[in-house]
């Protein structure tokens, strides 16, 4: 039977790959501008990948237990980049989906949401590298 300690490191690989994934097809949509569907896929990776984040965000506040010492460090490090992956990944999405509902072309806005989308893929791959030492370093027995 599996144990809810387990639902953290099931879902906290979704949202890098979606967040990592959608930014690149901004950069494809930057690349070749005629291509329209990486635009909407970039937006929707963006949506989901918030959605699974958030998720992913709830289990490893809820079902993990607290570290002391270096890994408590590393765990509170880990947490913050976290929170803080997790509201720009949220302010993001809301400016998005409010370009999209508008069909603003506000250029200023769009760069605005490509910087912090950036800033967001930055982010989840600084999370998801504390939260990797943490399991690799002090969790897994060599």
């Amino acid at each position: 039977m599996m144990s809810v300690t387990h639902l953290h490191p099931l879902s906290v690989h979704f949202p890098i790959a979606l967040i990592i994934v959608g930014f690149f097809a901004e950069i494809a949509f930057l690349i070749f501008k005629k291509q329209s569907y990486l635009f909407d896929l970039g937006f929707y990776l963006l949506i989901i990948g918030t959605i699974s984040a958030t998720l992913a965000l709830f289990t490893g506040a809820m079902f993990t237990s607290e570290m002391k010492g270096i890994a408590g460090e590393i765990q509170e490090t880990h947490e913050l980049l976290a929170w803080i992956t997790i509201s720009i990944l949220v302010f993001t999405s809301l400016l998005r989906i409010f370009l999209k509902a508008k069909n603003n072309n506000n250029y200023r806005l769009k760069w605005l949401v490509f910087f912090l989308y950036l800033l967001a893929a930055v982010f989840i791959g600084l999370t998801g590298y504390y939260g990797g030492t943490l399991v690799y370093n002090y969790m897994m027995p060599l």
